[in-house]
């Protein structure tokens, strides 16, 4: 398949563009290349016949229009998108740009190069919007989980502009026939990840000796996915889902914040004995604004209908993504160096403060 892959080149991106060059599709990446891309995590495709990059911003119309006329592909996935909640609650106009705007300049672009196929074209064509968990709110039920039905209730600006886009692909789906999947996911993480989230903040605060902050009392809960699993049910839903559908992506992996980071210490402690025990580190600090309490998905109608289940325990996952950033410091150095601080962000006052 020629597949468009918005936001090819960020984290879950870059991975969904190594397997699919891998499965032998032919790519090309439409990337507005900002702080969270990362073309090292591109470099062992980027001499690939089947790999094309070309820099644009989805919110760009004429950009997009182009490039989807020039490229003619099968299908699209759509990644672009802001992402990081605590930087959203600080800025949130640009999450409202990339996810909202973006998201509707995307399938307005779609739906047009969509109508002047030929209608073999039409019928194999699909748009595959990927999204969050995050979309659902906050599960108090510890029995409870994620399915494609569960209701929207978002709660933070970053899930709030997510969940406006997820409404737009499926009203471009209902209303113009536009052959649109939905997925939503759980918690990624894995090589490459920019280090602003959980994971890589922690590794990297633990190897340089500072302090580890853990929101609130470390009870919120999350279901973590290694990002390669989530690039194979990207591929699986985009050769064999159906348009219209909806599938949950999760990786059966629940676990407490707090947990997780004494995991990530543990593992660190093998590799590092001379910072042991790395758990000392850890300081409780003042809880996010809106936090969820947990996020878990019932990845059932996946493995039902397209055979896919995570194939990475949180152990492995968590064993292989410390390894990797211990062996790949000019990776993690250089990106530091241009400007990612590992401090925490998010604590934007509400006016009624």
């Amino acid at each position: 398949m020629r597949l468009f892959i918005t936001g090819g080149a960020g984290f879950i991106g870059a991975a969904t563009v190594r397997l699919a060059i891998a499965r032998g599709h032919d790519i090309l990446i439409f990337d507005k290349l900002t702080y969270a891309a990362n073309l090292a995590a591109l470099e062992s495709v980027s001499n690939s016949p089947k790999y094309r990059l070309r820099r644009g911003d989805i919110c760009d119309s004429a950009a997009l229009e182009s490039a989807l006329t020039s490229y003619q592909p099968d299908a699209i996935l759509h990644l672009a998108a802001e992402s990081h909640v605590d930087r959203s609650i600080d800025g949130p106009s640009e999450f409202i740009s990339t996810n909202i705007v973006g998201t509707y300049t995307l399938l307005e672009a779609a739906h047009a190069y969509w109508v002047s196929r030929e209608p073999e074209g039409r019928e194999r064509f699909r748009l595959v919007h990927v999204s969050t968990d995050e979309v659902f709110g906050s599960l108090e039920d510890s029995d409870d989980r994620f399915t494609e039905i569960s209701p929207y209730r978002p709660r933070s600006p970053y899930s709030a502009s997510k969940a406006a886009s997820d409404h737009l692909a499926r009203a471009w789906q209902e209303t113009y026939g536009l052959p649109v999947i939905v997925t939503n996911c759980s918690n990624n993480y894995g090589p490459f990840q920019f280090p602003e989230k959980l994971i890589p903040v922690v590794i990297l605060r633990a190897l340089a000796g500072r302090t580890i902050p853990v929101y609130g009392t470390g009870e919120n809960i999350r279901d973590w996915l290694f990002v390669d699993d989530h690039a194979r049910a990207l591929l699986d839903v985009t050769e064999r889902g159906s348009a219209g559908e909806t599938y949950n992506i999760g990786g059966n992996s629940e676990c407490r914040n707090i947990d997780l980071v004494r995991m990530i210490c543990r593992e660190l402690d093998c590799h590092r004995p001379s910072g042991a025990p790395h758990e000392r580190l850890i300081s409780f600090v003042t809880d996010r604004p809106g936090h969820d309490h947990r996020y878990a998905i019932d990845p059932t109608k996946i493995s039902g209908e397209l055979d896919w289940s995570p194939s990475v325990s949180l152990d492995e996952g968590i064993r292989r993504t410390v390894d990797w950033f211990l062996a790949n410091q000019s990776w993690w150095l250089d990106v530091q160096e241009r400007g990612c601080s590992l401090e925490r962000i998010g604590l934007k006052m509400s006016r009624l403060a």
